[in-house]
C-alpha cells in the first residue's frame, strides 16, 4: 500500500510539474503575442499620421509630386503586409516606409516655408516620437521572442511543448539593403 502512494505522489508531482512548465510556455507565448500588438499599435498610429503629413507637404512642395506618391504607395504597401501577417514582408514593407518618409522629411530641406509650418513640425515630431516607439515594440517583440522560442527548445520543455504544438516564432529582423547600411560605419564630412 506504501509503494502504491509513493508511486502516485511521484506520479502527482511529475503532472504538477509538467503543467507548470506548460503555463509557463503559455505565458512566454501570449508575451510575444502582446508584444506583436504592441507593435500593431504604433503601427496603426504611424498610418494614420501620414496621409496628414503627406497633405501638409503638398501644399508647399508642388514639384514634389512623385516623392509623396512613394510614400502614399510605401505606406499601403506596408498596410497590406500587416493585414498578410507575413513577418518578413512586414519587415520588408515598413523598413521601404521609413526609407521614403526620410525623403519627405529631406524635402523640408528645400522648402523654408514647409520647414516652419507648425503643422508640418507638429506631425514631423509625432512621426519622430512613433518611429521611437515603434523600434522599442520591436525590441521587446525579439525579446519575447527570444525568451519564448529559447523556452521551447530546452529539455524537457521541447517534450512538452511539442504536445501543445508551440512552434518557434520569428524575429522581427530588418531586411537585407537596411541590414548592410547598419553594418557599415557612419561617414563623417566637415567640408
Amino acid at each position: 500500500m506504501t509503494g502504491i502512494i509513493v508511486v502516485l505522489v511521484i506520479v502527482a508531482g511529475v503532472l504538477f510539474y509538467c503543467v507548470g512548465i506548460y503555463n509557463n510556455l503559455v505565458r512566454l507565448k501570449v508575451a510575444t503575442e502582446n508584444a506583436w500588438s504592441q507593435i500593431d499599435v504604433q503601427l496603426k498610429r504611424r498610418y494614420d499620421l501620414i496621409p496628414n503629413l503627406v497633405e501638409t507637404v503638398k501644399g508647399y512642395a508642388k514639384h514634389e509630386q512623385e516623392t509623396l506618391e512613394k510614400v502614399i504607395q510605401a505606406r499601403n504597401s506596408a498596410m497590406s503586409a500587416q493585414q498578410s501577417g507575413d513577418l518578413q514582408s512586414l519587415a520588408s514593407a515598413e523598413n521601404q516606409l521609413s526609407g521614403t518618409l526620410r525623403q519627405l522629411f529631406a524635402l523640408s530641406e528645400s522648402y523654408p516655408d514647409l520647414k516652419a509650418n507648425e503643422n508640418f513640425l507638429s506631425l514631423q515630431e509625432e512621426l519622430t516620437t512613433t518611429e521611437n516607439k515603434v523600434s522599442f515594440s520591436r525590441q521587446h517583440y525579439n525579446d519575447s521572442v527570444g525568451l519564448y522560442n529559447t523556452a521551447i527548445q530546452q529539455v524537457p520543455n521541447n517534450f512538452i511543448a511539442g504536445f501543445g504544438a508551440m512552434t518557434p516564432k520569428q524575429f522581427f529582423q530588418l531586411d537585407a539593403a537596411e541590414a548592410q547600411a547598419v553594418k557599415q560605419a557612419p561617414k563623417v564630412s566637415f567640408s
